[in-house]
């Protein structure tokens, strides 16, 4: 509903319960809901904080697919800082974890979202790899949504390139995907 604080004061309620009661996995999932809480808030320092400290919970515990996806989040919220080398750091990490489990989903996500940072780097042709792979898993798992992102990013990276035909097929079709 977009209203952070009063999520967050219902992930501290649960971050309290969930080390009452010695559950290190849910533990881990109300500190990284907070990071996200925070990052949706627009504090990415108190985000990179709590994801930090979920991270350190995935790793104890194993859980391999809560450290991808604290990466990722990590990776986010530096690129909401502008430290989008760090941010490219984070999610080459989880991209490697979702890979190893074989979690598609957050595959195609980390994926995006290294085509985001390279946008914001000006490098458009490394970005347009990255939405290429993006756009692949999006089409392989049934994602309408992410493949109609996926081919406005491609889309718009042509655009900066000043590839206007490139451009108008990768718009085209997402216009028709959405």
């Amino acid at each position: 509903l977009g209203n952070a604080p009063k999520a967050i004061e219902f992930y501290e309620q649960a971050l309290v319960i969930a080390r009452e009661i010695g559950d290190r996995g849910d533990e881990g999932t109300e500190l990284g809901s907070l990071g996200d809480a925070y990052a949706d808030w627009g504090d990415a320092r108190k985000a990179i904080e709590f994801c930090e400290q979920a991270l350190v919970i995935a790793r104890e515990i194993g859980d391999r697919k809560g450290e991808g996806i604290e990466l990722g989040r990590l990776g986010l919220a530096y690129a909401d800082l502008s430290d989008m080398r760090k941010a490219i750091n984070f999610y080459e990490q989880a991209l490697v974890i979702a890979r190893e489990i074989g979690d598609k989903y957050n595959e195609g996500t980390w994926l995006g979202n290294l085509g985001n940072a390279y946008v914001a780097l000006g490098d458009a042709r490394k970005a347009i790899e990255f939405y290429e792979q993006t756009l692949t898993i999006t089409r392989q798992i049934g994602i309408r949504r992410s493949e109609a992102t996926a081919l406005k990013n491609i889309g718009d990276s042509f655009l900066n390139l000043e590839e206007y035909k490139k451009a108008k097929e990768n718009h085209s079709q997402s216009i028709q995907v959405a």
